[in-house]
């Protein structure tokens, strides 16, 4: 193998030369949006734009995207944006149904009643229900739901931000019905149940480091000793379960039936006579006009039960998928040969939407508590101008930074990014490299199923040339890139859009970007042992 990029034909991107000069060019968007974001603590918007100007300059003027490129890319940005801010701004909506209602506060004042550990709380809250709601949900919604519960229990919102993005990253493979999985399927061809054995492994084992990540986050080394015990027996029932699930050919249910599998658990320990509970439990009886325990639920429950309604019941699904956004966009072609084919872009449900499933449960919710009078006159105007005020720099920072990853894709820069790793890398090392790869993709795009989309079949083509396991390779591919995905700067952004941190998403990413590289360093590990047993 080459062990230099001087002078390299990268296959993928015709008549581009894979130097150090060409590959430091495609890098750079990435680190403009590190680097202020981080270095400099900038908000997102103001980063995203940068970063935006950047990838237009380099890919224009050193990768040949004409105007054409240019237009097609963000148009279909512009759909991807679209597909996001419709969650971003009903889980705002959802969110202030429920704080204004005062069952975010119910919640986080009753929770030590059913465990005074913040250790076990944080677990609880913040690794078990939000990869539950990943199960069930889309792109940032267990952020945007989880964190806000998380800030009424305490913490801060840096804090309820990190392990909210931190707790979910194994459940986002064969969460959304297996929507990423299903992706990786479509490109590569493999067969599902010789894929779903090693991804349900590696990914089963990152939850465990994903889980004792929040409660380090939330309490420190004392809490995860303290945690650890139970952290162990429900991860591994959540592994095991997935495992099992995705492994009959039912992946499209395998996080939610994991998360499930651990909620039960965890909750039949806590009431457990065998579990020590502290004396003398504070409980926390409603105030006047503020909801009970079950009436602050009632609103999660709804959204839990109307998005298991629109996903498994065949005639609801269909009828709210009926209504969709569909656009298409032509073939196009850079000056150096780049192509990216005709196709369909982000195909938006309108009905169906992860969104629109916030927004009837956010709508149910205000009914409810209105009729029980939680609310002062005048409230659903009050609820949609706290919407509209936490949601403008959310809006600038997602559509900028969802065009930055559609101009690196069509100019041919991401591709020459993955394939300037791959083709330096030796095949007794490459294994280590694969869920990096996908990790940069979703890392770049936001999301598992563009990652899977984009280098499935680049590193099912890898693995073949270097005489690798395919199967294992493209399990190390899917699970880096589900672990990846929470780190991308527009996931950030939603979560830090409900607690308050529109604008100051730095320190978040910072501390994301430190953490939650340990569980991608993890599946590496895994994917070369596997691949040498």
């Amino acid at each position: 193998m080459l062990s230099a990029f001087d002078g390299m034909i990268v296959s993928g991107v015709p008549g581009m030369e894979l130097t150090i000069f060409s590959w430091g060019l495609a890098l750079l968007p990435i680190v403009t949006v590190l680097v202020l974001m981080i270095g400099f603590g900038m908000g997102g918007s103001r980063a995203g734009l940068a970063a935006l100007s950047v990838a237009v300059a380099i890919a224009v003027l050193r990768f040949g995207a004409g105007a054409e490129v240019l237009a097609v890319a963000l148009g279909k940005s512009g759909l991807l944006a679209l597909d996001v801010l419709y969650i971003v701004w009903m889980a705002l909506f959802f969110y202030n149904v429920t704080q204004q209602a005062g069952a975010v506060d119910t919640i986080g004042a009753n929770l030590p009643r059913l465990t005074s550990d913040r250790a076990l709380q944080s677990l609880l809250i913040g690794w078990v229900f939000v990869s539950l709601l990943q199960g069930v949900g889309g792109f940032g919604v267990p952020v945007a739901v989880v964190a806000p519960l998380l800030v009424g229990l305490g913490y801060t919102a840096t804090q309820a931000v990190t392990m909210a993005s931190l707790g979910h990253g194994w459940a986002v493979t064969f969460g959304s019905l297996g929507t990423s999985f299903a992706a990786l399927l479509a490109v590569t061809g493999v067969d599902e149940v010789a894929l779903a054995s090693p991804a349900a492994l590696m990914l089963g084992t990152a939850a465990l480091l994903s889980g004792g990540l929040v409660v380090y986050v939330s309490s420190g080394w004392a809490g995860l000793r303290r945690g650890l015990p139970i952290l162990v027996l429900v991860g591994t029932v959540m592994a095991v379960t997935q495992w099992v699930v995705a492994t009959q050919g039912l992946w499209t249910l395998g996080a939610t039936s994991g998360a499930l599998a651990g909620g039960a658990v965890f909750v039949g320990v806590l009431l457990s006579p065998l579990y020590k509970k502290e004396p003398n439990m504070p409980s926390a009886p409603p105030d006047a006009g503020q909801p009970s325990v079950g009436m602050a639920a009632a609103a999660y429950a709804l959204l839990l039960l109307i998005a298991f309604g629109a996903n498994l019941i065949p005639p609801l699904a269909q009828a709210l998928g009926a209504a969709q956004i569909r656009i298409g966009f032509p073939a196009v072609q850079t000056a150096l040969g780049w192509q990216t084919p005709a196709e369909t872009g982000r195909v938006i449900s309108v009905f169906g939407h992860p969104g629109a499933i916030l927004l009837y449960a956010g709508l149910l919710a205000f009914l409810l508590y209105r009729r029980a009078g939680y609310y002062e006159p005048g409230a659903f105007g009050h609820i949609w101008g706290s919407v509209r005020r936490s949601a403008v720099k959310s809006t600038v920072s997602i559509l900028t930074l969802v065009a930055v990853a559609t101009v690196m894709s069509h100019a041919g820069m991401t591709q020459l990014i993955a394939q300037g790793v791959s083709e330096t890398v030796s095949a007794a090392f490459y294994p280590l490299v694969a869920p990096f790869v996908g990790a940069l993709g979703a890392f770049m795009t936001g999301s598992n199923t563009n990652s899977n989309v984009v280098f499935g079949e680049l590193q099912q083509q890898t693995a073949q040339l270097l005489g690798l396991s395919v199967p294992l390779i493209l399990a190390g591919q899917t699970a880096g890139a589900s672990l990846g995905s929470i780190l991308a700067p527009a996931k950030i952004i939603v979560g830090c859009s409900t607690v308050g941190l529109t604008g100051e998403e730095g320190p978040v990413i910072r501390q994301m970007i430190l953490l939650g590289l340990i569980p991608v360093v993890l599946v590496a590990v895994l994917t070369l042992a596997l691949t040498v047993v």
